[in-house]
């Protein structure tokens, strides 16, 4: 039967709408009609009591929640109960992310997503590989001996996700262009990060089909006078996607504020690079051999450098709007609509319209998240 949502401020293509009802039928939007159309009243009505309605959030960055690291087990239970810790929040779509490993283990991730994905676990878009094929000067909390320039076994591996999509980050510097035109080719979405790179070679990487980078400003050459880096190629550059984390911590909020004014609408999204502190008990875990503390709301080593993050997405939606000074449409839309433009999955996913996945949030004006749909199968939180 259809469902209609009632009595909530819907965000749609124009803003904020209040007197709308939004008609579901199975795992699909039917319509986004007045409250008063008569489809409504022969549909099966679920009040949602003023609160706001927005798009699920999709975040292409997660490295773990509810206590559990993608790393440390790359199966389809490890996934599943990453992708429930961070629905709390309002995530209703993700990427899984492996930071640099073995060619074993990154198999193992593959699969892992791969199986998930046949499985129907709720949430799961594809994968991100973050690395190996990194820089050793950005290498960050990575373990730079898992680092290596990849070759065609390389390629092949990255490539071989059947269902969903691939992110892969690597550093343009280490990687020739062959093997990223034939990466682009198979269908990977290239990012840059965690990169010693110049401007010059990240433009042409740019040109030759990276499409973005990963955690702008993180683990790249800074932007300076002379010589711009990969922050200002990444700004420059005005068909480029850049990830952001915004959580207060990884970087300051005047160079957010910046970066969003520099690109076009719709080229900057949120990330969270969380780690398994969110929606979690625990407040220390491994990563890369290394013990990492939660400590005031940052996930750092024990030399206090960051090591991902303990941000939520509807954490990252309210930063959007009380650190950077976004209206609450765009910065829901950085969680929802553009990250599903950077993963090529606009036509289904990221939108409150006909058409789309029955993905949404129901949020309270005070940032708590009260329900949210995958598919149109709804959970309280």
């Amino acid at each position: 039967m259809t469902i209609a949502l009632v009595n909530a401020r819907v965000l749609v293509d124009d803003g904020l709408r209040s007197g709308l009802a939004v008609l579901v039928d199975g795992d699909t939007i039917t319509a986004v009609v007045a409250a008063d159309d008569p489809r409504v009243a022969a549909a099966q009505r679920h009040d949602l009591r003023g609160r706001i309605l927005l798009p699920g959030f999709i975040d292409c960055q997660v490295n773990g929640g509810g206590d559990v690291l993608f790393n440390d087990a790359p199966t389809v239970e490890t996934i599943r109960r990453i992708g429930a810790a961070h629905r709390r929040y309002g995530t209703t779509g993700f990427l899984p992310t492996l930071i640099s490993d073995t060619p074993a283990a990154m198999a193992a991730a593959i699969a892992a997503v791969d199986a998930a994905i046949a499985d129907g676990v709720p949430g799961v878009l594809g994968i991100h590989l973050e690395g190996p094929y990194l820089a050793p000067q950005r290498k960050g909390a990575h373990d730079a001996a898992k680092f290596r320039a990849p070759d065609g076994d390389d390629v092949a591996l990255a490539a071989s996700l059947r269902r969903g999509v691939t992110v892969l980050t690597l550093a343009p510097e280490q990687v020739s262009d062959a093997a990223l035109s034939e990466l682009v080719r198979r269908g990977v979405i290239v990012a840059a990060g965690h990169t010693a790179t110049d401007y010059a070679r990240l433009m042409q990487a740019f040109a030759l089909g990276v499409r973005g980078v990963t955690h702008l400003f993180n683990a790249m050459t800074p932007l300076t006078g002379r010589e711009p880096g990969a922050v200002g190629a990444a700004l420059d550059h005005r068909d480029s996607w850049c990830g952001l984390i915004n959580d207060g911590h990884h970087v300051h909020a005047a160079s957010l504020r910046t970066a969003i004014r520099a690109k076009p609408p719709g080229r900057t999204f949120f990330v969270t690079d969380a780690m398994p502190p969110v929606g979690g008990e625990r407040g220390e875990y491994t990563l890369a051999g290394q013990r990492v503390l939660l400590r005031d709301g940052q996930c750092v080593n024990e030399q206090g450098a960051l090591a991902g993050s303990a941000l939520d997405m509807i954490t990252a939606v309210r930063n959007g709007v009380e650190l950077l000074g976004l209206p609450l449409e765009e910065s829901a839309r950085m969680a929802s609509a553009w990250p599903a433009e950077f993963l090529g999955l606009a036509a289904r996913r990221g939108r409150i319209a006909a058409g789309q996945a029955a993905d949404l949030v129901a949020v309270g004006d005070d940032w708590r998240v009260h329900e949210t749909w995958i598919g149109g199968q709804r959970e309280t939180h």
